[in-house]
Protein backbone atom coordinates (compact mmCIF):
# COMPACT_ATOMS: atom_id res chain seq x y z
CA UNK A 1 0.00 0.00 0.00
CA UNK A 2 2.80 2.61 -0.13
CA UNK A 3 2.44 2.46 -3.61
CA UNK A 4 -0.45 4.84 -3.30
CA UNK A 5 1.52 7.53 -0.94
CA UNK A 6 3.76 8.31 -3.58
CA UNK A 7 0.76 8.07 -5.97
CA UNK A 8 0.91 11.95 -7.49
CA UNK A 9 4.62 12.30 -7.96
CA UNK A 10 5.21 8.45 -9.12
CA UNK A 11 2.56 9.32 -11.95
CA UNK A 12 4.45 12.40 -12.72
CA UNK A 13 7.61 10.81 -13.59
CA UNK A 14 5.72 7.87 -14.84
CA UNK A 15 4.42 10.20 -17.75
CA UNK A 16 7.73 11.63 -17.93
CA UNK A 17 9.57 8.07 -18.69
CA UNK A 18 6.24 7.18 -20.69
CA UNK A 19 7.24 10.07 -23.04
CA UNK A 20 10.65 9.33 -23.34
CA UNK A 21 9.86 5.54 -24.33
CA UNK A 22 7.50 6.81 -26.73
CA UNK A 23 9.82 8.95 -28.32
CA UNK A 24 12.92 5.92 -28.50
CA UNK A 25 13.40 5.00 -32.12
CA UNK A 26 15.67 2.10 -33.25
CA UNK A 27 15.30 2.30 -37.01
CA UNK A 28 18.89 0.62 -37.70
CA UNK A 29 18.54 -3.12 -38.39
CA UNK A 30 21.06 -3.87 -35.69
CA UNK A 31 21.10 -7.59 -33.71
CA UNK A 32 18.09 -6.97 -30.96
CA UNK A 33 16.77 -3.80 -32.90
CA UNK A 34 13.52 -6.02 -33.55
CA UNK A 35 13.30 -6.83 -30.23
CA UNK A 36 14.01 -3.42 -28.17
CA UNK A 37 10.57 -2.38 -30.69
CA UNK A 38 9.12 -5.29 -29.58
CA UNK A 39 10.01 -4.15 -25.95
CA UNK A 40 8.99 -0.50 -26.37
CA UNK A 41 5.54 -1.81 -27.78
CA UNK A 42 5.26 -3.92 -24.52
CA UNK A 43 6.26 -1.22 -21.96
CA UNK A 44 4.27 1.31 -23.83
CA UNK A 45 1.08 -1.08 -23.58
CA UNK A 46 1.61 -1.99 -19.98
CA UNK A 47 2.12 1.90 -18.86
CA UNK A 48 -0.54 3.16 -20.62
CA UNK A 49 -2.81 0.20 -20.35
CA UNK A 50 -2.60 -1.07 -16.41
CA UNK A 51 0.24 0.81 -14.81
CA UNK A 52 -0.85 4.28 -14.81
CA UNK A 53 -4.15 3.89 -14.62
CA UNK A 54 -4.41 1.32 -11.78
CA UNK A 55 -2.20 3.69 -10.16
CA UNK A 56 -5.17 6.25 -10.72
CA UNK A 57 -7.87 4.49 -9.63
CA UNK A 58 -6.59 1.87 -7.52
CA UNK A 59 -9.98 0.97 -6.32
CA UNK A 60 -11.12 0.52 -10.25
CA UNK A 61 -12.43 -3.38 -11.07
CA UNK A 62 -9.28 -5.72 -11.65
CA UNK A 63 -8.94 -6.84 -15.17
CA UNK A 64 -7.92 -10.62 -15.62
CA UNK A 65 -6.33 -11.77 -19.10
CA UNK A 66 -7.30 -15.57 -20.16
CA UNK A 67 -4.05 -16.39 -22.50
CA UNK A 68 -2.52 -19.24 -24.27
CA UNK A 69 -1.63 -21.00 -27.11
CA UNK A 70 -3.87 -21.79 -30.19
CA UNK A 71 -5.99 -24.60 -29.48
CA UNK A 72 -5.90 -24.36 -25.74
CA UNK A 73 -9.19 -23.70 -25.28
CA UNK A 74 -9.41 -20.34 -23.94
CA UNK A 75 -12.39 -19.25 -25.79
CA UNK A 76 -14.60 -22.22 -24.39
CA UNK A 77 -13.26 -21.55 -20.79
CA UNK A 78 -14.33 -17.77 -20.91
CA UNK A 79 -18.09 -19.21 -22.10
CA UNK A 80 -17.47 -21.67 -19.63
CA UNK A 81 -17.12 -18.93 -16.56
CA UNK A 82 -19.56 -16.68 -18.41
CA UNK A 83 -22.37 -20.00 -18.51
CA UNK A 84 -22.74 -18.56 -22.07
CA UNK A 85 -21.49 -18.24 -25.16
CA UNK A 86 -19.84 -14.61 -25.47
CA UNK A 87 -16.49 -15.29 -27.09
CA UNK A 88 -16.14 -17.49 -30.53
CA UNK A 89 -14.91 -21.15 -29.87
CA UNK A 90 -14.42 -23.79 -32.86
CA UNK A 91 -11.51 -25.37 -34.87
CA UNK A 92 -10.88 -22.68 -37.08
CA UNK A 93 -7.42 -21.36 -36.02
CA UNK A 94 -6.85 -18.81 -35.16
CA UNK A 95 -10.60 -18.62 -33.77
CA UNK A 96 -10.32 -15.25 -31.31
CA UNK A 97 -9.23 -12.67 -33.94
CA UNK A 98 -10.77 -9.69 -31.86
CA UNK A 99 -10.06 -9.81 -27.93
CA UNK A 100 -13.78 -10.04 -26.01
CA UNK A 101 -13.84 -8.40 -22.39
CA UNK A 102 -16.11 -9.55 -20.14
CA UNK A 103 -17.49 -7.86 -17.32
CA UNK A 104 -20.23 -7.26 -14.18
CA UNK A 105 -22.61 -4.82 -15.62
CA UNK A 106 -22.25 -2.37 -13.23
CA UNK A 107 -18.74 -2.51 -14.18
CA UNK A 108 -19.31 -1.38 -17.77
CA UNK A 109 -18.54 2.56 -17.88
CA UNK A 110 -15.35 1.31 -16.29
CA UNK A 111 -14.41 -1.11 -19.54
CA UNK A 112 -15.95 0.52 -22.05
CA UNK A 113 -14.26 4.06 -21.16
CA UNK A 114 -10.57 4.32 -22.57
CA UNK A 115 -8.74 4.55 -19.88
CA UNK A 116 -7.63 0.79 -19.80
CA UNK A 117 -6.60 -0.97 -22.59
CA UNK A 118 -6.49 2.92 -24.50
CA UNK A 119 -4.74 1.37 -27.54
CA UNK A 120 -7.66 -0.48 -28.26
CA UNK A 121 -11.12 0.94 -30.19
CA UNK A 122 -14.38 -0.53 -28.19
CA UNK A 123 -17.11 -2.06 -30.01
CA UNK A 124 -20.28 -3.37 -27.81
CA UNK A 125 -22.02 -6.60 -28.24
CA UNK A 126 -25.90 -6.81 -28.61
CA UNK A 127 -27.69 -6.00 -25.07
CA UNK A 128 -29.00 -9.36 -23.17
CA UNK A 129 -31.83 -9.70 -21.68
CA UNK A 130 -30.06 -10.58 -18.00
CA UNK A 131 -28.38 -7.75 -18.22
CA UNK A 132 -31.12 -5.16 -18.68
CA UNK A 133 -29.30 -2.18 -17.20
CA UNK A 134 -26.41 -1.80 -19.52
CA UNK A 135 -26.78 1.23 -22.22
CA UNK A 136 -27.76 0.54 -25.41
CA UNK A 137 -25.19 -0.27 -27.57
CA UNK A 138 -23.72 2.05 -30.14
CA UNK A 139 -23.13 0.69 -33.65
CA UNK A 140 -19.97 -1.43 -33.46
CA UNK A 141 -17.54 0.97 -35.14
CA UNK A 142 -14.13 2.09 -34.73
CA UNK A 143 -11.94 4.25 -36.55
CA UNK A 144 -10.40 2.45 -39.56
CA UNK A 145 -7.30 0.48 -38.96
CA UNK A 146 -7.63 0.85 -35.10
CA UNK A 147 -7.57 -2.12 -33.19
CA UNK A 148 -11.01 -2.95 -31.43
CA UNK A 149 -11.95 -4.76 -28.20
CA UNK A 150 -15.44 -6.55 -27.67
CA UNK A 151 -17.21 -5.40 -24.57
CA UNK A 152 -19.44 -7.71 -23.60
CA UNK A 153 -21.55 -7.71 -20.29
CA UNK A 154 -22.71 -10.92 -17.63
CA UNK A 155 -24.14 -10.82 -14.00
CA UNK A 156 -21.95 -14.27 -13.85
CA UNK A 157 -18.78 -12.32 -13.45
CA UNK A 158 -18.40 -10.76 -9.99
CA UNK A 159 -18.27 -7.07 -9.72
CA UNK A 160 -14.99 -5.63 -10.10
CA UNK A 161 -13.37 -8.09 -12.50
CA UNK A 162 -13.16 -7.95 -16.13
CA UNK A 163 -12.26 -11.07 -18.03
CA UNK A 164 -10.36 -10.62 -21.06
CA UNK A 165 -10.05 -13.59 -23.59
CA UNK A 166 -7.11 -12.72 -25.84
CA UNK A 167 -5.35 -13.57 -28.77
CA UNK A 168 -3.50 -17.06 -29.01
CA UNK A 169 0.02 -16.06 -28.33
CA UNK A 170 1.39 -18.45 -31.08
CA UNK A 171 -1.22 -17.08 -33.73
CA UNK A 172 0.12 -17.65 -37.22
CA UNK A 173 -0.93 -13.32 -37.59
CA UNK A 174 1.80 -11.50 -35.99
CA UNK A 175 -0.56 -8.66 -35.76
CA UNK A 176 -2.61 -11.26 -33.32
CA UNK A 177 0.59 -12.33 -31.16
CA UNK A 178 1.34 -8.54 -30.71
CA UNK A 179 -2.11 -7.40 -29.32
CA UNK A 180 -1.66 -10.58 -27.06
CA UNK A 181 1.70 -9.41 -26.13
CA UNK A 182 -0.04 -6.42 -25.28
CA UNK A 183 -3.10 -7.29 -23.23
CA UNK A 184 -1.09 -9.58 -20.95
CA UNK A 185 1.00 -6.59 -20.16
CA UNK A 186 -2.24 -4.54 -19.43
CA UNK A 187 -3.51 -6.99 -16.81
CA UNK A 188 -3.75 -7.58 -12.88
CA UNK A 189 -3.95 -10.95 -13.19
CA UNK A 190 -2.84 -13.76 -15.56
CA UNK A 191 -4.18 -16.77 -16.35
CA UNK A 192 -2.35 -18.57 -18.58
CA UNK A 193 -3.99 -21.31 -20.32
CA UNK A 194 -2.22 -24.67 -21.73
CA UNK A 195 -3.03 -28.42 -22.55
CA UNK A 196 -2.47 -31.58 -21.50
CA UNK A 197 -0.77 -32.40 -24.83
CA UNK A 198 1.04 -28.98 -25.16
CA UNK A 199 2.27 -27.99 -21.47
CA UNK A 200 5.89 -28.63 -22.11
CA UNK A 201 5.70 -25.99 -25.24
CA UNK A 202 8.30 -23.25 -24.10
CA UNK A 203 5.95 -20.04 -25.20
CA UNK A 204 3.91 -20.57 -22.16
CA UNK A 205 6.50 -21.38 -20.01
CA UNK A 206 8.49 -17.98 -20.97
CA UNK A 207 4.85 -16.11 -20.08
CA UNK A 208 5.18 -18.12 -16.79
CA UNK A 209 8.70 -16.93 -15.97
CA UNK A 210 8.13 -13.63 -17.14
CA UNK A 211 5.14 -13.52 -14.38
CA UNK A 212 7.81 -15.01 -11.98
CA UNK A 213 9.75 -12.30 -12.86
CA UNK A 214 7.97 -9.69 -12.68
CA UNK A 215 5.84 -11.10 -9.29
CA UNK A 216 2.45 -10.98 -11.43
CA UNK A 217 -0.76 -12.53 -9.80
CA UNK A 218 -0.87 -15.65 -12.21
CA UNK A 219 -2.90 -19.06 -12.35
CA UNK A 220 -2.25 -21.33 -14.96
CA UNK A 221 -4.98 -23.83 -16.19
CA UNK A 222 -4.45 -27.27 -17.19
CA UNK A 223 -7.32 -27.95 -19.95
CA UNK A 224 -8.49 -30.94 -21.65
CA UNK A 225 -6.67 -33.52 -19.93
CA UNK A 226 -7.99 -37.06 -20.49
CA UNK A 227 -9.70 -38.60 -17.09
CA UNK A 228 -7.63 -41.59 -17.48
CA UNK A 229 -4.03 -39.94 -17.08
CA UNK A 230 -5.51 -36.68 -15.62
CA UNK A 231 -3.57 -37.88 -11.93
CA UNK A 232 0.05 -38.50 -13.78
CA UNK A 233 -0.53 -35.60 -16.16
CA UNK A 234 -1.58 -32.92 -13.04
CA UNK A 235 1.60 -34.77 -11.15
CA UNK A 236 4.04 -34.44 -13.73
CA UNK A 237 2.93 -30.56 -14.76
CA UNK A 238 3.34 -30.01 -10.77
CA UNK A 239 6.61 -31.20 -10.55
CA UNK A 240 7.19 -28.65 -14.01
CA UNK A 241 6.32 -26.16 -12.03
CA UNK A 242 8.11 -26.26 -8.58
CA UNK A 243 11.64 -26.81 -10.50
CA UNK A 244 11.02 -23.42 -11.96
CA UNK A 245 10.44 -21.83 -9.03
CA UNK A 246 6.11 -21.42 -9.88
CA UNK A 247 5.33 -23.97 -7.61
CA UNK A 248 3.32 -21.72 -5.60
CA UNK A 249 1.06 -20.46 -8.38
CA UNK A 250 -2.64 -21.62 -8.08
CA UNK A 251 -3.42 -24.79 -10.75
CA UNK A 252 -6.32 -25.81 -12.35
CA UNK A 253 -7.31 -28.91 -14.03
CA UNK A 254 -10.10 -28.82 -16.63
CA UNK A 255 -11.11 -32.52 -17.92
CA UNK A 256 -11.50 -33.25 -21.60
CA UNK A 257 -14.74 -33.48 -22.48
CA UNK A 258 -17.00 -33.62 -25.51
CA UNK A 259 -17.43 -29.71 -25.12
CA UNK A 260 -14.26 -28.92 -25.14
CA UNK A 261 -13.64 -29.47 -28.59
CA UNK A 262 -17.18 -28.63 -30.18
CA UNK A 263 -17.77 -25.53 -32.13
CA UNK A 264 -21.77 -25.50 -31.22
CA UNK A 265 -23.26 -23.70 -28.57
CA UNK A 266 -22.21 -26.47 -26.23
CA UNK A 267 -20.92 -25.26 -22.87
CA UNK A 268 -18.69 -26.97 -20.10
CA UNK A 269 -20.45 -27.70 -17.24
CA UNK A 270 -19.97 -25.12 -14.34
CA UNK A 271 -18.16 -27.98 -12.01
CA UNK A 272 -15.54 -28.16 -14.49
CA UNK A 273 -14.67 -24.51 -13.95
CA UNK A 274 -15.68 -24.18 -10.36
CA UNK A 275 -12.19 -23.86 -8.49
CA UNK A 276 -10.96 -20.97 -10.96
CA UNK A 277 -14.40 -19.36 -10.65
CA UNK A 278 -14.17 -19.44 -6.95
CA UNK A 279 -10.43 -18.61 -6.66
CA UNK A 280 -11.17 -15.46 -8.99
CA UNK A 281 -13.98 -14.45 -7.37
CA UNK A 282 -11.84 -14.29 -4.18
CA UNK A 283 -9.13 -12.06 -5.91
CA UNK A 284 -11.92 -9.27 -6.14
CA UNK A 285 -14.64 -10.23 -3.38
CA UNK A 286 -11.78 -10.58 -0.59
CA UNK A 287 -10.32 -7.10 0.49
CA UNK A 288 -7.22 -8.76 1.67
CA UNK A 289 -6.88 -11.03 -0.92
CA UNK A 290 -7.64 -7.82 -3.80
CA UNK A 291 -5.02 -5.91 -2.08
CA UNK A 292 -2.35 -8.04 -2.19
CA UNK A 293 -3.38 -9.11 -6.24
CA UNK A 294 -3.69 -5.50 -7.27
CA UNK A 295 -0.69 -3.54 -5.34
CA UNK A 296 1.52 -7.05 -6.00
CA UNK A 297 1.21 -7.07 -10.08
CA UNK A 298 1.85 -3.01 -9.69
CA UNK A 299 4.71 -3.21 -7.97
CA UNK A 300 6.10 -5.90 -9.60
CA UNK A 301 5.95 -4.06 -12.81
CA UNK A 302 7.61 -1.49 -11.34
CA UNK A 303 10.40 -3.41 -10.56
CA UNK A 304 10.60 -4.47 -13.87
CA UNK A 305 11.05 -1.51 -14.89
CA UNK A 306 14.72 -0.83 -14.00
CA UNK A 307 15.65 -3.70 -16.49
CA UNK A 308 13.36 -2.88 -19.60
CA UNK A 309 14.37 0.84 -19.41
CA UNK A 310 17.64 -0.28 -19.32
CA UNK A 311 17.58 -3.01 -22.22
CA UNK A 312 15.55 -0.38 -24.14
CA UNK A 313 18.65 2.52 -22.97
CA UNK A 314 21.21 0.10 -24.10
CA UNK A 315 19.88 -0.31 -27.35
CA UNK A 316 19.14 3.36 -28.28
CA UNK A 317 23.49 3.99 -27.06
CA UNK A 318 23.34 0.93 -29.73
CA UNK A 319 21.83 2.75 -32.51
CA UNK A 320 23.39 6.00 -31.59
CA UNK A 321 26.86 4.09 -31.70
CA UNK A 322 26.55 2.69 -35.25
CA UNK A 323 25.30 6.02 -36.57
CA UNK A 324 28.12 7.84 -35.47
CA UNK A 325 30.52 4.89 -36.85
CA UNK A 326 28.53 5.52 -40.31
CA UNK A 327 28.64 8.95 -39.88
CA UNK A 328 32.39 8.95 -39.57
CA UNK A 329 32.50 6.72 -42.25
CA UNK A 330 30.84 9.20 -44.51
CA UNK A 331 33.20 12.18 -43.06
CA UNK A 332 36.25 10.56 -44.18
CA UNK A 333 35.15 9.78 -47.31
CA UNK A 334 34.71 13.08 -48.10
CA UNK A 335 37.91 14.06 -45.95
CA UNK A 336 39.76 12.56 -48.46
CA UNK A 337 37.76 13.77 -51.58
CA UNK A 338 38.33 17.20 -50.42
CA UNK A 339 42.29 16.54 -49.65
CA UNK A 340 42.20 15.30 -53.55
CA UNK A 341 40.57 18.35 -54.78
CA UNK A 342 43.12 20.32 -52.90
CA UNK A 343 46.31 18.53 -53.78
CA UNK A 344 44.61 19.17 -57.67
CA UNK A 345 44.03 22.92 -57.38
CA UNK A 346 47.38 23.28 -55.95
CA UNK A 347 49.12 21.40 -58.67
CA UNK A 348 47.66 23.40 -61.26
CA UNK A 349 45.94 20.14 -62.44
CA UNK A 350 43.08 21.57 -64.18
CA UNK A 351 45.31 23.35 -66.50
CA UNK A 352 45.39 20.18 -68.84
CA UNK A 353 43.36 18.78 -72.00
CA UNK A 354 40.76 21.51 -72.95
CA UNK A 355 41.54 24.02 -71.01
CA UNK A 356 45.32 23.89 -71.73
CA UNK A 357 44.67 24.12 -75.12
CA UNK A 358 42.66 27.42 -74.82
CA UNK A 359 44.94 29.09 -72.65
CA UNK A 360 47.89 28.52 -75.22
CA UNK A 361 45.72 29.85 -78.08
CA UNK A 362 44.50 32.94 -75.71
CA UNK A 363 43.71 35.75 -76.44
CA UNK A 364 44.24 35.65 -79.97
CA UNK A 365 42.60 31.95 -80.98
CA UNK A 366 40.86 31.71 -78.33
CA UNK A 367 38.16 34.11 -76.33
CA UNK A 368 37.83 34.74 -72.51
CA UNK A 369 34.73 33.14 -72.64
CA UNK A 370 36.12 30.21 -73.67
CA UNK A 371 38.66 29.93 -71.66
CA UNK A 372 36.89 30.79 -68.79
CA UNK A 373 34.28 28.01 -69.78
CA UNK A 374 36.89 25.24 -70.23
CA UNK A 375 38.40 25.77 -66.75
CA UNK A 376 35.09 25.91 -65.21
CA UNK A 377 34.23 22.71 -66.84
CA UNK A 378 37.63 21.11 -65.68
CA UNK A 379 36.67 22.32 -62.23
CA UNK A 380 32.94 20.97 -62.17
CA UNK A 381 34.39 17.43 -63.22
CA UNK A 382 36.51 17.49 -60.69
CA UNK A 383 34.45 18.20 -57.81
CA UNK A 384 31.99 15.86 -59.42
CA UNK A 385 34.37 13.08 -59.81
CA UNK A 386 35.67 13.58 -56.09
CA UNK A 387 32.16 13.32 -54.99
CA UNK A 388 31.20 10.24 -56.77
CA UNK A 389 34.68 8.58 -55.39
CA UNK A 390 33.32 9.20 -52.06
CA UNK A 391 29.87 7.81 -52.53
CA UNK A 392 31.42 4.56 -53.76
CA UNK A 393 33.61 4.43 -51.08
CA UNK A 394 30.90 5.12 -48.43
CA UNK A 395 28.39 2.39 -49.74
CA UNK A 396 31.09 0.37 -49.68
CA UNK A 397 31.91 0.85 -45.82
CA UNK A 398 28.22 1.08 -44.72
CA UNK A 399 28.06 -2.78 -46.68
CA UNK A 400 30.26 -3.73 -44.17
CA UNK A 401 28.31 -2.23 -41.06
CA UNK A 402 25.56 -4.18 -39.76
CA UNK A 403 22.24 -1.91 -39.43
CA UNK A 404 23.44 0.80 -42.58
CA UNK A 405 21.15 2.23 -44.61
CA UNK A 406 21.18 0.07 -47.91
CA UNK A 407 20.26 1.01 -51.22
CA UNK A 408 22.41 2.51 -53.64
CA UNK A 409 22.88 5.97 -53.91
CA UNK A 410 22.38 8.33 -56.76
CA UNK A 411 24.26 8.25 -60.67
CA UNK A 412 27.05 10.80 -61.70
CA UNK A 413 24.51 12.95 -63.53
CA UNK A 414 22.71 14.10 -60.46
CA UNK A 415 26.08 15.12 -59.25
CA UNK A 416 27.36 16.61 -62.07
CA UNK A 417 24.27 19.02 -62.49
CA UNK A 418 24.53 20.34 -59.06
CA UNK A 419 28.30 20.53 -58.85
CA UNK A 420 27.72 22.38 -62.26
CA UNK A 421 25.48 25.30 -60.78
CA UNK A 422 27.69 25.92 -57.68
CA UNK A 423 30.27 26.36 -60.34
CA UNK A 424 28.73 28.69 -62.89
CA UNK A 425 28.09 30.44 -59.62
CA UNK A 426 31.40 30.83 -59.02
CA UNK A 427 32.53 32.12 -62.50
CA UNK A 428 29.92 34.60 -61.94
CA UNK A 429 31.40 35.56 -58.99
CA UNK A 430 34.70 35.96 -60.53
CA UNK A 431 33.72 37.94 -63.61
CA UNK A 432 31.73 40.70 -60.73
CA UNK A 433 35.14 40.73 -58.88
CA UNK A 434 37.68 41.33 -62.12
CA UNK A 435 35.19 43.85 -62.98
CA UNK A 436 34.89 45.96 -59.87
CA UNK A 437 38.58 45.78 -59.68
CA UNK A 438 38.89 46.74 -63.30
CA UNK A 439 36.91 50.19 -62.46
CA UNK A 440 38.94 50.78 -59.40
CA UNK A 441 42.49 50.47 -61.07
CA UNK A 442 41.06 52.98 -63.19
CA UNK A 443 42.34 53.49 -67.22
CA UNK A 444 45.78 55.06 -66.47
CA UNK A 445 47.58 51.38 -65.96
CA UNK A 446 48.99 50.24 -68.54
CA UNK A 447 48.78 46.72 -69.59
CA UNK A 448 51.51 44.18 -70.65
CA UNK A 449 51.99 44.20 -74.86
CA UNK A 450 51.19 40.48 -75.33
CA UNK A 451 47.72 41.26 -73.33
CA UNK A 452 47.10 45.17 -74.86
CA UNK A 453 43.39 43.69 -76.23
CA UNK A 454 42.47 42.58 -72.48
CA UNK A 455 40.24 44.97 -71.57
CA UNK A 456 36.45 43.45 -70.80
CA UNK A 457 35.70 41.74 -67.42
CA UNK A 458 35.35 38.33 -69.03
CA UNK A 459 39.13 38.24 -70.27
CA UNK A 460 40.19 39.74 -66.80
CA UNK A 461 37.83 36.83 -65.36
CA UNK A 462 39.90 34.29 -67.52
CA UNK A 463 43.04 35.37 -66.33
CA UNK A 464 41.63 35.16 -62.65
CA UNK A 465 40.39 32.00 -63.12
CA UNK A 466 43.43 30.86 -64.89
CA UNK A 467 46.14 32.00 -61.83
CA UNK A 468 43.93 30.44 -59.38
CA UNK A 469 43.34 27.18 -61.21
CA UNK A 470 47.00 26.79 -63.24
CA UNK A 471 49.61 26.55 -60.99
CA UNK A 472 53.18 27.39 -61.92
CA UNK A 473 51.75 27.11 -65.79
CA UNK A 474 49.75 30.08 -65.41
CA UNK A 475 52.70 32.59 -64.65
CA UNK A 476 51.79 34.84 -67.45
CA UNK A 477 48.33 35.20 -66.51
CA UNK A 478 49.38 36.39 -63.01
CA UNK A 479 52.08 38.83 -65.05
CA UNK A 480 48.91 40.00 -67.00
CA UNK A 481 47.14 40.69 -63.92
CA UNK A 482 49.91 42.01 -62.18
CA UNK A 483 50.10 44.91 -65.61
CA UNK A 484 46.06 45.26 -65.26
CA UNK A 485 46.03 45.98 -61.07
CA UNK A 486 49.56 46.16 -60.18
CA UNK A 487 50.78 44.13 -57.45
CA UNK A 488 48.56 44.92 -54.69
CA UNK A 489 45.93 44.97 -56.44
CA UNK A 490 46.43 41.79 -57.87
CA UNK A 491 47.08 40.19 -54.51
CA UNK A 492 44.18 41.94 -52.77
CA UNK A 493 41.96 40.42 -56.32
CA UNK A 494 43.30 36.72 -56.12
CA UNK A 495 43.07 36.34 -52.45
CA UNK A 496 39.15 37.43 -52.52
CA UNK A 497 38.91 35.30 -55.77
CA UNK A 498 40.51 32.35 -53.74
CA UNK A 499 38.12 32.82 -50.91
CA UNK A 500 35.39 32.52 -53.48
CA UNK A 501 37.31 29.12 -54.80
CA UNK A 502 37.64 27.27 -51.54
CA UNK A 503 34.16 28.38 -50.68
CA UNK A 504 32.74 26.92 -53.99
CA UNK A 505 34.63 23.68 -53.22
CA UNK A 506 33.30 23.54 -49.81
CA UNK A 507 29.71 24.03 -50.90
CA UNK A 508 29.85 21.19 -53.30
CA UNK A 509 31.49 18.43 -51.34
CA UNK A 510 29.78 19.56 -48.10
CA UNK A 511 26.10 19.29 -50.29
CA UNK A 512 27.10 16.25 -51.84
CA UNK A 513 27.97 14.72 -47.92
CA UNK A 514 24.51 15.65 -46.79
CA UNK A 515 23.00 14.51 -49.82
CA UNK A 516 24.40 10.84 -49.65
CA UNK A 517 23.71 11.16 -45.99
CA UNK A 518 20.36 12.02 -46.38
CA UNK A 519 19.23 7.59 -45.63
CA UNK A 520 21.07 8.13 -42.66
CA UNK A 521 20.27 11.72 -41.10
CA UNK A 522 16.20 11.24 -41.48
CA UNK A 523 16.42 8.41 -39.19
CA UNK A 524 17.54 11.07 -36.59
CA UNK A 525 19.39 8.70 -34.17
CA UNK A 526 20.83 11.08 -31.74
CA UNK A 527 22.35 10.30 -28.04
CA UNK A 528 19.06 11.72 -26.49
CA UNK A 529 17.14 9.07 -26.56
CA UNK A 530 19.52 6.73 -24.51
CA UNK A 531 20.15 10.07 -21.74
CA UNK A 532 16.17 10.84 -21.65
CA UNK A 533 15.40 7.05 -20.75
CA UNK A 534 18.41 6.98 -17.76
CA UNK A 535 16.99 10.15 -16.77
CA UNK A 536 13.64 9.74 -16.38
CA UNK A 537 13.76 6.30 -14.76
CA UNK A 538 15.72 7.67 -12.24
CA UNK A 539 13.59 10.28 -11.43
CA UNK A 540 10.67 7.32 -11.01
CA UNK A 541 13.13 5.29 -9.11
CA UNK A 542 13.29 8.17 -6.54
CA UNK A 543 9.69 8.54 -6.16
CA UNK A 544 9.02 4.16 -5.72
CA UNK A 545 8.28 3.83 -1.80
CA UNK A 546 10.63 1.33 0.08
CA UNK A 547 8.83 -1.29 1.70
Amino acid sequence: MAILDARPDLLDALTLLRGCVASARFPLALPGAERARRSRAELLAQLDGYLMPRLREPDAPLLAVIAGPTGAGKSTLVNALVGRRVSEAGVLRPTTRTPVLVCHPEDHHWFAARRVLPQLGRVWLPRREDDENVPAAPPPATPDGLPAVAVETSRAIPRGLGLLDAPDIDSLLPANRDLAADLICAADIWVLVTTAARYADALPWHLLRSARECEVTVATVLDRVPHQIAPEVSRYYAGLLDRAGLGGIPRFTVPELPESASGDSGLLPASAVAGLRDWLTQQVQDPAARSVTAFRTAAGTLRSLRGRVGALAGAASAQHAAAARLEQQLAEAYATAAERVTSCLESGGLLTGQARAHWLAFPVDSSGDELSHALTEALGTLLAEAAVQANERTTAAWRREPGAPQGTFEDSKGVRERTGVLVRRLRRCLEELADEAARAAGPARGRAAEFRSVGDAEETAALLLTELLGGREAAPAGKALDALFGPEGRAAVCEQGRQLLRSCVEQALTGERVHRGTALHRLDVTADHQVELVAAFSAVRRRIPVP
